[in-house]
């Protein structure tokens, strides 16, 4: 798929707006309905096979709706955040590692924050 200027657009960009429609609904969405919250203009086939795409990833859960599906997320964004970390984590076999090179390139205050959770805080 390609922008207006006949660049393509960043891996992952539309999958991204499939989700944030999602959260704005805040309920399951059809293709059609999440279509027409979408800032693009995109085929609703398109979108179909987003949501479908990101139903294998595990990123959207799907019921039976009307003649085919309703779509919700998974997790907020925040809760996706997370599951990425994890999976970048788990690419790597030495964790202790991956981990303190990713502590030691955080800010102060993400430090801060880290280091209060980790002792229980919520």
């Amino acid at each position: 798929m390609a922008d207006a200027d006949g660049e393509r657009r960043p891996a992952g960009e539309l999958e991204a707006s499939v989700l944030a429609a999602l959260w704005a609904a805040g309920k399951p969405q059809t293709a059609a309905q999440v279509r027409e919250a979408m800032p693009q203009p995109l085929a609703r086939t398109t979108v179909a096979t987003l949501l479908a795409r990101l139903h294998e990833k595990g990123v959207v859960n799907r019921s039976p709706g009307g003649r085919g599906f309703v779509y919700f997320p998974v997790e907020d964004s925040h809760g996706l955040t997370a599951r990425r970390m994890h999976r970048e984590l788990d690419q790597d076999d030495d964790h202790g590692r991956v981990l303190a090179r990713f502590v030691e390139g955080l800010s102060p205050s993400d430090e801060a924050e880290l280091r209060r959770l980790l002792e229980g805080g919520q």
